[in-house]
């Protein structure tokens, strides 16, 4: 298999208020450096969006200590939907996203002085791994997992170090994860009922838990800064598990995506169609570069057996510091190569202290 994948570029979090929203993943996961932002109309998501165009407001931070970023996302042409009951773990799609730090006890203690909502206290997971979690005031629960691998000495905790998803049928879903998403090492394939997940909402059930990471070394432009990461699949044993979009759209508050940057959007176009999981969303099909205002690319998204939708990234213009108007075009080198260190600890030079 072709090593296409750099990293997690970024989790999408929809949100009921942008700036607000924005300020708090700022001030509490240090989510504060502006890659992009933009006001727009989504008009090819139209598989996600009961085929219509929408409005909206999106941001892309990261984090310097390393990781992926954050996709914050708010509908401007509709009422955002909130969620009418909270999301159980194991139900059907992203349940948590995964935040990554190199001292637990220092970040558990900083999250207690913070303003999320910390749920229970220092556990392990079945391989002996030490995490917690907290919830944010929309209702999106956060993992904060103790990993070694850092890019920049910055901040307590990291960025998107993966994502916590329920999936109706286990083995089905790895041919998406490990196959399409390169996830071919498995941790830990447990089931049972876990006393680390006993403060989170639903989970005192019976859970199947398969963790997976990659075995092999990311290439590509950011591959330094995204870093290495896991997904975790849950198939709930003991309740029927529901769409943790019931009722509600791509873009609705909660978690809507998670987005791979990669190196060839031909190659991986080619590789989810003899999956069985052709795009759903190919921006190429229009147009080989997309404008995003302050970066530019190519996207696509293709939708896991359990509803997940996933989404690729060929980033081709990126900013590395705005305010001296300097940006790189991606399509000019090796897209293999990693850009410098140096290159890309200037990308600090872009923090926000609010918005």
């Amino acid at each position: 298999m072709d090593n296409i994948i750099s990293g997690i570029q970024q989790i999408g979090v929809g949100v009921p208020d942008f700036r607000e929203a924005w300020n708090w993943y700022i001030r509490n996961f240090s989510m504060n450096i502006k890659i992009f932002e933009e006001e727009a109309v989504a008009e090819l998501m139209l598989p996600h969006t009961e085929g219509k165009t929408r409005k909206r407001i999106a941001c892309l931070a990261i984090n310097m200590e390393g990781g992926g970023g954050f996709e914050v996302w708010q509908h401007t042409g509709k009422e955002p939907q909130l969620k009418n009951a909270p999301v159980m773990t194991g139900d059907l799609g992203i349940n948590y996203g995964k935040l990554k730090c190199r001292d637990i006890r220092k970040a558990f203690d900083d999250q207690k002085q913070k303003e999320g909502e910390v749920l229970g206290e220092i556990t392990e997971n079945p391989n002996g791994e030490k995490h917690f979690f907290v919830k944010d005031p929309y209702q999106n629960i956060f993992e904060f997992v103790e990993t070694p691998e850092v890019f920049q000495k910055k901040n307590i905790n990291g960025g998107t170090y993966g994502g916590v998803i329920g999936v109706k049928n286990m083995e089905e879903s790895l041919k998406v994860y490990r196959d399409i998403l390169e996830y071919d090492k498995v941790i830990f394939d447990e089931t049972g009922h876990f006393d680390d997940f006993k403060d989170l909402p639903g989970g005192e059930e019976e859970i199947r838990r398969v963790l997976l990471r990659h075995d092999r070394s990311k290439k590509g432009a950011f591959s330094p800064l995204l870093g290495s990461s896991e997904i975790e699949l849950l198939e709930v044993k003991s309740r029927q598990a529901v769409d943790v979009f019931h009722g509600r759209i791509w873009g609705d508050p909660g978690f809507i995506h998670l987005c791979f940057d990669i190196q060839d959007m031909g190659k991986m176009r080619e590789r989810c169609k003899n999956a069985g999981y052709p795009f759903t969303v190919d921006s190429q099909k229009d147009n080989p570069s997309f404008d995003m205002g302050e970066a530019a690319g190519s996207f696509s998204y293709i939708q896991a057996p359990e509803g997940t939708l996933i989404e690729f990234v060929e980033t081709h213009k990126v900013p590395i510091v705005k305010k001296w108007n300097w940006f790189i075009d991606l399509t000019k080198r090796d897209r293999e190569k990693p850009l410098p260190r140096w290159m890309l600890k200037a990308m600090g030079m872009n923090k926000v202290e609010s918005v």
